[in-house]
């Protein structure tokens, strides 16, 4: 079977793969704020699903099979230099782009030193839940027709992704009374939710820093180095 059609088969009914609408990229802060539990029970949507078949965590192969046994592993291959492909060497990378190589290694071992409370928490996860990747009316439909990334890991990583380059939308500031709201008890919160900043924070760096798009790396820094005081304000 292929991926597309063993995550259509393990992914709720309620969840939408193919919607009509807008890019939820053109809410305003306001807009969202009305209709984010829409939002947030949509993607926890992706998250119930059964996903007793599978091993492993990190991005979903064409087998819909991935290729690490602990989250340490996921991690840490995420980061690995010998990769094949595009990241090959990448820590040449400090000296020949925008990255810079004090920010990065701080916020790896913060990363690192977290990965323990991520640990066992194993959920499908798009893991491209960017707003200019969701589709809304608005008001009643959210839909996801990307899943390039599908993966396996801490749901949060999701909620993570969304407030990384929108962190006045201040997703994880709605988050926690959401999930009080519907007496969903989620162990280690604040840890795991800045394990999964740190994480897909460093890769959109990354990613930025290898296309020289500096105003985004401007960005994504800042939003990385202010996180660690919202999460413990919550």
């Amino acid at each position: 079977m292929s991926r597309d059609n063993v995550l259509r088969s393990i992914l709720s009914e309620k969840v939408d793969m193919t919607p009509s609408g807008f890019e939820a990229d053109q809410l305003s802060p306001e807009q969202f704020w009305d209709c984010h539990e829409l939002f947030f029970d949509k993607i926890l949507e992706i998250h119930a699903s059964d996903i007793s078949d599978m091993d492993g965590y990190g991005n979903l192969d064409e087998s819909c099979k991935t290729q690490h046994t602990t989250c340490r592993e996921y991690i840490i291959g995420e980061f690995a230099e010998d990769q094949e492909g595009y990241w090959y060497n990448w820590r040449e990378m400090f000296d020949t782009t925008l990255l810079e190589r004090e920010f990065f290694e701080h916020y790896y071992q913060e990363m690192m030193d977290r990965i323990p409370y991520c640990e066992g928490w194993r959920y499908l996860v798009n893991d491209f839940m960017f707003f200019s990747n969701m589709i809304t009316d608005g008001k009643s439909t959210v839909g996801f027709p990307d899943w390039s990334y599908a993966s396996i890991g801490d749901f949060l990583m999701d909620f993570a992704i969304m407030d990384l380059h929108k962190p006045y939308m201040r997703i994880p500031e709605l988050l926690v009374p959401y999930l009080y709201k519907k007496g969903i008890v989620v162990p280690d919160f604040k840890e795991r939710f800045l394990c999964m900043g740190y994480l897909k924070g460093l890769f959109c760096l990354r990613w930025h820093a290898s296309i020289d798009d500096e105003e985004s790396c401007i960005s994504i820094m800042k939003s990385m180095s202010e996180l660690k005081d919202r999460i413990y304000n919550l």
